[in-house]
């Protein structure tokens, strides 16, 4: 049997087993069709918090299954949406729904945190068992856009800015490739395929942990790589920021195993971005100072892989 990929620290658990059920349904009548979601939790456990995962543009609920399940397995529920985007679903390019699709995912993680009560209930034995005081949201590329507004961001354009879109029940948060500033930052392309990208992040005060690949270069933007560093620069509530040397847009495989769209494919840079977002979700959430010097120390042995900015 493979050893760890990383080494262990003496305050680092064990995972536990997990179970799951997808395709559970919110009505969402406006939305034009119902908000389907996965829930993963662990078997056992009381108090459990909660976090939100918005997937990428084009993905659904079944995937980042490395994150997911990692999460899950050391003591989170994790609910996972499949927004309006999502390739199996379909949706015409002339649809009237995808201009404000950016809108509609933010109002479907509304819909969650609204709708609990039945979320809970879908898995058996999990009614009961969660902290709702302890919730945090967390989103990869568009995605991270989306948690980005949970947690403050503000549109600047498309008619809508200013707006305060935040929730004051997501306590943390974590954004996985998540864009920069709009504006001049902004490419020709970004301009015209992605509106919804041109974000603010001087009003973005909930404490987060983004996380950003120094390879990762994307056509939406004239800048290079630090644009996906503006959420922690630019934010008052930037706490820390995780940089994969070497890391692309999928950051080593957290969208999938094995899947197709990787381009950095890196083991290593997946397990270290399992215990650093689980160790600050448990600094963020429950004050867990340990499992962050943890997460530190295993940093420390890994320099050559990523470093952390705090």
């Amino acid at each position: 049997m493979a050893g760890p990929l990383l080494p262990r620290d003496a305050n680092m658990d064990a995972p536990s087993a997990i179970h799951s059920v997808r395709g559970l349904r919110l009505s969402a009548p406006e939305r034009g069709e119902d908000l389907q979601l996965r829930v993963s939790a662990p078997v056992r456990g009381e108090k459990l918090p909660i976090i939100l995962f918005a997937h990428g543009h084009g993905s659904s609920m079944d995937g980042y299954a490395p994150l997911a399940d990692y999460w899950a397995s050391h003591g989170f529920v994790v609910i996972q949406p499949t927004f309006l985007d999502a390739r199996r679903l379909g949706l015409a390019a002339y649809d009237p729904r995808r201009p404000s699709i950016w809108r509609t995912r933010v109002d479907d993680l509304k819909r969650i945190l609204d709708g609990l009560d039945l979320v809970e209930s879908a898995l058996p034995g999990l009614a009961g068992r969660t902290d709702r005081d302890l919730i945090a949201a967390a989103g990869h590329s568009f995605g991270g856009q989306t948690v980005s507004m949970l947690l403050g961001a503000q549109m600047v354009g498309d008619g809508h800015q200013g707006e305060d879109m935040s929730d004051p029940r997501i306590k943390a948060g974590i954004l996985l490739a998540s864009g920069g500033n709009g504006g001049a930052d902004l490419s020709d392309l970004g301009r015209q395929i992605t509106p919804y990208l041109n974000s603010d992040f001087a009003e973005m005060t909930t404490r987060t942990l983004v996380v950003v690949g120094d390879a990762d270069r994307s056509p939406l933007t004239v800048r290079g790589p630090d644009w996906f560093t503006d959420p922690f620069h630019l934010s008052p509530g930037g706490d820390a920021l995780l940089t994969l040397h070497g890391g692309e847009h999928m950051l080593g495989g957290i969208s999938g195993y094995e899947v197709t769209e990787t381009t950095d494919e890196s083991p290593v840079r997946v397990a270290i971005i399992q215990e650093v977002t689980l160790a600050y979700l448990r600094l963020a959430l429950e004050n867990d100072r340990d499992a962050w010097a943890s997460a530190c120390r295993l940093l420390e042995t890994q320099s050559e892989t990523a470093r952390l900015e705090e």
